[in-house]
């Protein structure tokens, strides 16, 4: 047999094979209707999950400025103990949330993406933003005992201020995840509208 007939033979053998292997149904341009719908729910799932963890590393860290608030002018080991654990709980939550939006960006339907790109950034900020303020809260503590009034006045002062740039940064970042979750799932229903009238 020639070289050239070989290659023909070759050629027609390993698109059919290809034609054999591949899922998508004739004449059918997307993947098939399940792994659609199998992406849909996971991206749908990731934003839900990081809007979740959004409103929690925003409630906590409201907590702790709370907590920061009703202490100002007693200087006390107490306070500063259970600032600082309030805002190590933030400071987890926010990271909880920081993981999520990353995750959520990354599963993202090509419509919703660049709502998750940027809840994911706000995320990064407001976890930044807690563990900042944590620091600060750890500092407070230890001076509560360790130095003068005044200068445990002033790393409460700072722990004050932290905790609100954190409370800022994480409502931002929880209304970032809102919005990531609403682009989502319209991208959806406008992807099944767009389907439904082909």
């Amino acid at each position: 047999m020639k070289p050239a007939h070989m290659l023909v033979l070759l050629a027609f053998a390993v698109g059919a094979a290809a034609f054999a292997a591949d899922n998508t149904q004739p004449g059918q341009l997307s993947p098939p209707p399940g792994i659609a719908q199998k992406t849909r729910d996971a991206a749908v799932k990731a934003a839900r999950d990081a809007e979740a963890a959004s409103r929690k590393a925003a409630d906590h860290t409201k907590a702790a400025l709370q907590k920061s608030e009703a202490t100002a002018g007693k200087v006390s080991k107490a306070a500063a103990e259970a600032i600082r654990r309030a805002a190590r709980k933030a400071a987890e939550s926010a990271t909880r949330f920081e993981e999520k939006a990353a995750a959520s960006a990354d599963k993202a339907l090509d419509d919703s993406r660049e709502s998750a790109r940027a809840a994911a950034e706000e995320g990064k900020k407001a976890a930044a933003a807690t563990r900042e303020a944590l620091g600060k809260a750890e500092d407070a503590s230890k001076r509560a005992l360790e130095s003068s009034r005044e200068e445990a006045e002033k790393a409460a002062d700072a722990t004050r201020e932290a905790l609100k740039k954190a409370d800022e940064s994480t409502r931002a970042a929880a209304r970032a995840a809102r919005d990531a979750v609403v682009k989502t799932t319209d991208a959806i229903r406008h992807k099944a509208s767009r389907t439904a009238k082909q």
